[in-house]
């Protein structure tokens, strides 16, 4: 698997459990050939983000964090900062190592 498949991967994961835990109302959704349980809202933020991660110009791809460019509209900004962090301390909690170097690199 590329970077940028385990990229969108990691990402539809991370708003997957976000929606999980703070909204009720889900329905099943298909983002990227992956059929998720999300609302509505967490539905559009995951298509906006797997688009621009899909037409990011930068090559390698540096984490968001630390880009020079910021390719998120500033609401998607704020959403997807608030869901990277509930997800990444509920995956941490839980032992995904894995994760945490993702985050690291």
């Amino acid at each position: 698997m590329d970077k940028q498949a385990k990229d969108v991967a990691l990402l539809l994961n991370f708003i997957k459990t976000y929606c999980h835990y703070h909204h009720r109302n889900q329905d099943t959704v298909r983002v990227e050939n992956t059929e998720l349980k999300l609302c509505s809202d967490c539905c559009a933020l995951a298509k906006y983000a797997v688009k621009r991660r899909l037409n990011c110009p930068k090559n390698p791809k540096p984490a968001c964090k630390k880009c020079d460019t910021h390719c998120y509209a500033p609401k998607y900004r704020k959403k997807i900062q608030e869901v990277m962090k509930f997800s990444g301390i509920y995956y941490m909690k839980r032992g995904r190592i894995d994760y945490l170097l993702h985050y690291f690199t």
